[in-house]
């Protein structure tokens, strides 16, 4: 993975472990190889949602090109959401594709995951199955 890459994930890692959102048991991230390359996250399911209570693991792989391009991330625990995928775990989420910005952190990540399993855009679905079951009749 080239230096850059590197020394931002590092940086970034260590920004998520001492963020008050850790320390609140929000988020979580751990090495999963010693490279930087993946790491493991766990969200928690936000308060006053279905989700709450649930605490949802993610496989994040941060590409050679990091920051230039987002992580791959997609969800471990299966999840019943409009933007996820139920069989992959896949996420469509427009700061993962399109509107990345290399201004954005690990941090940002988790918390827009857990933004968006308070906040479902049907709109956008990952999974059509759940998105109709969602939408109501016009």
């Amino acid at each position: 993975m080239a230096n850059i890459a590197v020394q931002r994930i590092k940086r970034e890692f260590k920004e998520v472990l001492k963020s008050e959102e850790t320390s609140k048991n929000q988020i979580k991230v751990d090495l999963v190889d010693e490279n930087f390359t993946e790491l493991r996250g766990e969200i928690a399911g936000p308060p006053d949602t279905p989700y709450e209570g649930g605490r949802y693991q993610l496989e994040i792989k941060i590409p050679e090109t990091y920051p230039f391009n987002p992580p791959k991330v997609r969800f471990i625990t299966k999840i019943w959401h409009p933007n996820i995928s139920s069989v992959t775990g896949a996420i469509c989420l427009d700061i993962l594709k399109d509107q990345w910005a290399a201004a954005m952190t690990l941090r940002t990540v988790l918390l827009s995951l857990q933004a968006l399993l308070a906040a479902a855009e049907p709109d956008d679905p990952q999974d059509a199955v759940v998105a109709n079951q969602n939408t109501p009749k016009k």
